[in-house]
């Protein structure tokens, strides 16, 4: 009787520790705002949703959005857990100011990664406009209203001396910004994503569009005025027909989550992109410019504690709360 009580309490122990286990395992569930579904971060928020899947056993669901802000709003009404932003918008939704001036700060995320680099592309099919100054009387999509394409473009519009009333200003999403060049209902369109973003691909694929440098006084008085923004180059090739480099201004493409977030489930997935960026680069071409100190720089917005985490054993401390 005692080795049959023995069999039965060790029986029902593994059962236990299988059972715990088994609960243990079930993946945490997040959904991931991005995008719209012709830019970059619909595409690469893919990418990077799946990886967190397989490696850090976080079901991700990645959603297309109207970006940057909707995403920040979206986590703050527990809509999202992760998100996709602009180190610009970021920093407004953190501090209160413009694109958040009049519905205030937000500080329900926090930082998981600097992405990659979001160049501000100016798109065009006039051949008439080789500059920032050229846009003047011309009819131009500058974003969605107090999105971060809205801000970039006044800020590049303000860097060349004219204002939001010297163009017949149109606000349109990326798609529909291309759909309208295509049409000849626009002159120009700012886009703002990684390069090559899809829209602009396409685009210069099958019309004859190229891109429009934000280069010389116009980019230094941004950088000066924002400590946002850094040159950046289009390499050429990057699109159909582009045979030169093209010099513009950029921000930072930024992954948020959830303040809320468990610190375990944030340091997987701050691992799986970082333990995995050179399987990620083969993917997509952004995933190249994963790297620590991408990831860690130039964020005004606090870091999660479960990033920090991570990054604390590559070497690096980051602000954390």
């Amino acid at each position: 009787m005692k080795l049959k009580k023995m069999i039965a309490l060790v029986l029902c122990a593994v059962m236990m520790l299988s059972l715990a286990a088994t609960v243990q395992a079930a993946p945490a569930k997040m959904t991931m705002g991005t995008g719209g579904s012709a830019g970059t971060y619909y595409a690469y928020g893919t990418i990077l949703g799946r990886y967190m899947k397989e490696k850090a056993n976080v079901n991700v669901t990645v959603v297309s959005t109207d970006g940057s802000k909707a995403n920040i709003q979206g986590i703050q009404a527990g809509d999202y857990q992760l998100g996709t932003v602009q180190s610009d918008v970021m920093s407004y939704g953190w501090e209160g100011s413009r694109s958040f001036e009049s519905t205030g700060k937000v500080d329900s995320f926090r930082v998981i990664a600097g992405l990659y680099a979001e160049a501000v592309q100016l798109i065009t099919m006039d051949p008439a406009i080789k500059s920032v100054a050229d846009l003047k009387g011309k009819t131009v999509s500058i974003g969605a209203p107090s999105s971060g394409v809205y801000f970039n473009a006044v800020d590049v519009l303000a860097a060349a001396g004219l204002t939001e009333q010297d163009i017949n200003a149109q606000y349109q999403s990326f798609a529909d910004s291309t759909d309208a060049l295509k049409d000849g209902k626009i002159d120009a369109a700012f886009i703002v994503a990684g390069a090559p973003t899809p829209a602009i691909t396409e685009l210069c694929t099958t019309n004859s569009a190229f891109l429009v440098p934000i280069d010389g006084d116009v980019a230094a008085a941004m950088m000066e005025a924002s400590p946002f923004y850094t040159v950046y180059t289009i390499p050429a090739g990057t699109y159909n027909g582009q045979t030169e480099d093209v010099n513009t201004v950029t921000v930072k493409a930024t992954l948020i989550v959830d303040a809320s977030a468990s610190e375990d489930d944030v340091y997987n997935i701050t691992k799986a992109i970082f333990d995995n960026a050179e399987d990620i680069a083969k993917e997509h071409g952004k995933g190249a410019e994963l790297s620590i100190e991408n990831a860690t720089s130039g964020m005004t917005a606090p870091f999660h504690k479960g990033a920090a985490k991570y990054f604390a054993e590559q070497g690096v401390t980051v602000e954390a709360q």
